[in-house]
């Protein structure tokens, strides 16, 4: 069976199990849970810096909130390590880290590639990328078992990720989780300035003013902002820090949020 290896295990976050496991609960322990989202944005950096926002959005999906429900992740993120147009699937069968493997919806993958011109299997995107990855270890912790829609996206039209989405969407099975970090290497006035701008663009899914610095993740959070505006859904920030606020320096700072979407 083809794997998908854990690729940054150790470096952006501990590389074994107890660790980890300890780690991710210490952030769940630290935020507050709420209704579950069917879709929410969070950030992809190294856990010491920007875990805490993570969890800030994942606390929502513990059990208490009814996320037994969830069966499937439909999880979007950039692509930092290779240029390409379009959507990137992967041929692997399952992802893995230090928490254990989690299967490919293969079946949707495959109707999505049959479906759009602009998906298609490119197992070098995924093979270094971090965007999805640091995402798993929270869902292994949050939910029971559940397979995952893995999509590196690059440059790709808003509709176009919408009508993907759309595609998804399905019903509570379905939880779509889309992988942004925000400003990069600002002052820590700036980054402020600059994310909040952003979040507001989010909270009001105003897709067309999200400038493409404010998040790196700028392809994949528009089609979710647009997707979301047709559906008549709401959104809310519930968190919004940067790397001088959590584990860095404030010369020049990456900037953080989580965003939960009803």
């Amino acid at each position: 069976m083809k794997t998908r290896e854990a690729a940054v295990a150790g470096l952006f976050y501990p590389g074994g199990e107890s660790a980890l496991r300890a780690q991710v609960e210490g952030f769940l322990a630290g935020a507050s849970g709420g209704e579950q989202p069917k879709a929410l944005i969070g950030p992809h950096a190294g856990t010491k810096y920007s875990g805490a926002v993570a969890a800030s959005a994942y606390a929502h999906l513990e059990p208490t909130s009814g996320s037994a429900s969830i069966e499937r992740v439909v999880l979007l993120g950039p692509s930092h390590r290779v240029a390409f147009r379009g959507i990137a699937t992967s041929t692997a069968a399952q992802f893995r880290t230090p928490l254990g493997t989690i299967p490919i919806d293969r079946s949707a993958v495959d109707e999505l590639e049959a479906r759009f011109e602009a998906i298609f299997p490119l197992d070098e995107a995924h093979r270094q990328e971090h965007s999805l990855e640091l995402h798993l270890p929270f869902l292994q912790t949050t939910l029971g078992p559940f397979q995952i829609v893995p999509l590196v996206i690059g440059p790709t039209p808003t509709q176009i990720v919408a009508e993907v989405l759309d595609a998804l969407w399905g019903g509570e099975e379905t939880l779509i989780v889309i992988s942004s970090d925000l400003s990069h290497f600002h002052d820590y006035d700036t980054a402020q300035q600059m994310d909040r701008q952003t979040s507001d663009s989010i909270e009001t899914l105003a897709w067309e003013k999200l400038e493409h610095d404010g998040a790196c993740g700028f392809y994949p959070v528009r089609g979710l902002l647009e997707t979301a505006r047709r559906r008549g859904m709401s959104a809310q920030t519930v968190d919004l820090r940067n790397s001088g606020d959590t584990a860095g320096a404030r010369n020049e700072v990456v900037g953080y949020g989580s965003y939960l979407f009803h």
